[in-house]
């Protein structure tokens, strides 16, 4: 390996912790940084929370902490990547039983719901997510979230439309997840009572079937 790609193969990428601990004790310390980091921001929000907090409350020194994670965006992208994968499992659930047209509908509001809970079970995402706008390596981050959602919705759209346009379809797809996400990041800055209303009105905006997608 020539001595400029093993230097650009020990810069992290933007948004991301530095590296994964392998040894037990590495991780333990890892776990408890992010752990700690994900309590600070419930309780102080993305913008106010400093890697010093982290070191404060997690008892990790200042050195180790830079170890894995070079800034805070590093630590908000990694707990921003966890959060995503588990949403994209939810997707994959939610989709894997979309074997007629009649079943689109009925797998979108289910997608619809799981994220509405998955934010509500945990109120640090809200704060994740602020900050993933407001960050541009962050927001690469999601952008990336959001081009996987939109190949898993077109991956089952695909199934029982063999013949649509792949253009039109990812275009489709891309639209469809991108409302679903901002729907739910609007309903979680409501009441509950308000925010099931709002998200019970949007599904009845949503495809009901492929007609709806072209």
């Amino acid at each position: 390996m020539s001595r400029r790609k093993a230097a650009a193969a020990e810069v992290p990428l933007p948004g991301l912790a530095r590296l994964a601990p392998t040894q037990q004790r590495s991780r333990e310390r890892f776990e408890r940084i992010l752990a700690c980091a994900a309590e600070i921001m419930a309780e102080k929000g993305s913008e106010a929370f400093r890697m010093s907090d982290v070191v404060a409350r997690s008892g990790v020194a200042f050195g180790s902490l830079y170890q894995y994670f070079p800034d805070k965006a590093a630590i908000i992208g990694t707990l921003a990547e966890r959060h995503n994968a588990v949403g994209r499992d939810c997707v994959r659930r939610d989709l894997a039983a979309v074997a007629t047209a009649r079943d689109l509908h009925p797998a979108l509001c289910r997608i619809v719901d799981s994220y509405y809970e998955m934010f509500m079970r945990e109120p640090v995402m809200r704060d994740i997510w602020q900050a993933t706008q407001a960050d541009r390596a962050l927001q690469k981050l999601d952008a990336d979230d959001m081009a996987v959602l939109s190949g898993l919705l077109s991956d089952a759209i695909r199934r029982i439309a063999p013949d649509m346009p792949t253009a039109a379809l990812a275009t489709s797809s891309a639209l469809t997840m991108t409302l679903i996400a901002a729907a739910v990041r609007h309903a979680i800055a409501l009441p509950p009572r308000k925010a099931r209303q709002a998200l019970t009105q949007f599904k009845t905006m949503l495809p009901h079937d492929l007609a709806g997608l072209t």
